[in-house]
């Protein structure tokens, strides 16, 4: 067998290139990876600080919505407590009102009745007072003397004070 040795193999040649190349450029090349991935290694530590920076920037605003919100929800529970305690008086004032309305409507039918009692009574006292007027007429005309009218016009000057003080 016809051994070429080791030299004469090919793939033993390519090995020895393989190793010299490495030799030869291995640190380069190291150098150059490893400048690669410290770069990549400092972009990503850059990405993950940018990433915390507006984690930490979105829960600040997160937290700040929360507080408008409830801020919002306390105004607005607050106006609907302003709101109702607003309708309640204004129903009360419109109950006092119409409640005043109908006492003053009351009082003024009542004045009114009053006044045409009045008036009904100031007739009748006017019809009685022309009627005994036109009889005392009529009986005088017909019969009374001198001494007669005397005597009753004495009397009814006597009478005069007890009437005063009876009207």
């Amino acid at each position: 067998m016809n051994d070429p040795g080791f030299f004469g193999d090919s793939r033993n040649w390519v090995l020895i290139a393989f190793f010299l190349f490495f030799i030869l450029f291995g640190r380069k090349l190291w150098g150059a990876l490893a400048g690669l991935l410290d770069a990549r290694a400092v972009a990503v530590r850059t990405e993950l600080e940018e990433a915390a920076a507006l984690r930490r920037e979105a829960e600040a605003l997160l937290a700040d919505a929360k507080q408008k919100r409830e801020a919002a929800l306390a105004d607005a529970k607050a106006l609907i407590a302003g709101a109702r305690a607003e309708a309640e008086r204004l129903a009360a004032a419109a109950a006092t009102e119409a409640e005043a309305s109908a006492r003053r409507r009351e009082q003024m039918a009542l004045d009114r009745i009053a006044a045409a009692e009045k008036a009904a009574v100031d007739d009748v006292r006017i019809a009685a007072a022309e009627a005994a007027t036109i009889a005392a007429r009529t009986v005088i005309a017909e019969g009374l003397s001198a001494d007669a009218d005397q005597r009753l016009i004495d009397g009814a000057i006597a009478a005069l004070p007890g009437a005063l003080r009876a009207a």
